[in-house]
């Protein structure tokens, strides 16, 4: 396949992707027409889907980690976590509503995302040096929703699919990072008053600085950095809940504060 026709393909996938979440539809999964698609190929097919988002006028807010505890890596058969991109039209206010019939089969889980001062730019980024030019830490509430069908997918489907990016919810306060052991922070999933996932900041990679650090690292090897100004969001503490209409959502984040919605 020439470079031309490689292309002409990453921009098919990527346009498949976007009308299945416009139509909210589940759609099979694109190695099984596709199976030997590389990792390196779904990230030029996800900088495709980010490049039409951006020529519609939406806004990136910052990049998103995934994969980023060990044991979703070990599940997923993988060395490093994943990322995608985290766009203005998917921010919920706190306290706001999911509307249920935007997405297909929408899941929650609970997050700490780090809000950037300044550039933070690979290779050799650290935790520490994350710290240090992050601004704010701020609790969220982060909704993923598949376009395949039964979320089921690999690893080359999620990432081509913007890391199965949806909706997200930032909580109002805004926190310095040097206040909390961010690692030691104990977090609760509620689901109409009912703790349905429970997990410490140290599920995130040992500390969720670590998830940023590489995050740049991983940006680095494409050219590009995380910026100031971002948001940027740094996995899963909880494991990920499928949520129904009527469902009260609410992230407790020791010292951090609460986050949530409702689900109509």
């Amino acid at each position: 396949m020439t470079c031309t026709e490689k292309s002409q393909l990453y921009q098919k996938i990527a346009d498949y992707l976007l009308q299945a979440e416009k139509e909210r539809r589940e759609i099979p999964r694109i190695t099984l027409e596709y199976p030997d698609l590389t990792l390196e190929e779904a990230y030029l097919i996800q900088q495709e889907l980010v490049k039409r988002k951006l020529e519609e006028g939406k806004r990136i807010l910052g990049p998103k980690m995934g994969l980023t505890s060990h044991a979703k890596m070990r599940q997923m058969n993988v060395d490093n976590p994943i990322y995608g991109y985290i766009f203005d039209y998917m921010v919920i206010p706190n306290g706001g509503v999911l509307k249920m019939d935007e997405l297909i089969h929408p899941k929650v889980e609970a997050e700490i995302a780090f809000l950037i001062a300044r550039d933070i730019e690979g290779p050799g980024v650290t935790g520490a040096q994350v710290l240090a030019a992050t601004e704010y830490v701020i609790p969220a509430l982060e909704v993923i929703d598949s376009r395949y069908q039964n979320f089921q997918f690999t690893l080359v489907d999620v990432v081509a699919d913007n890391a199965s990016s949806a909706r997200v919810v930032f909580s109002d306060r805004l926190l310095e990072p040097h206040l909390f052991d961010l690692d030691l922070v104990g977090v609760t999933l509620t689901i109409n008053g009912e703790v349905k996932a429970f997990g410490a900041g140290a599920n995130v990679l040992g500390h969720p600085a670590h998830a940023v650090a590489m995050l740049a690292n991983m940006l680095a090897e494409r050219g590009e950095k995380i910026r100031a100004g971002e948001i940027i969001l740094t996995g899963g503490i909880t494991e990920a809940l499928l949520i129904n209409r009527g469902d009260e959502i609410r992230v407790t984040i020791s010292g951090l504060g609460e986050v949530g919605m409702t689900v109509v």
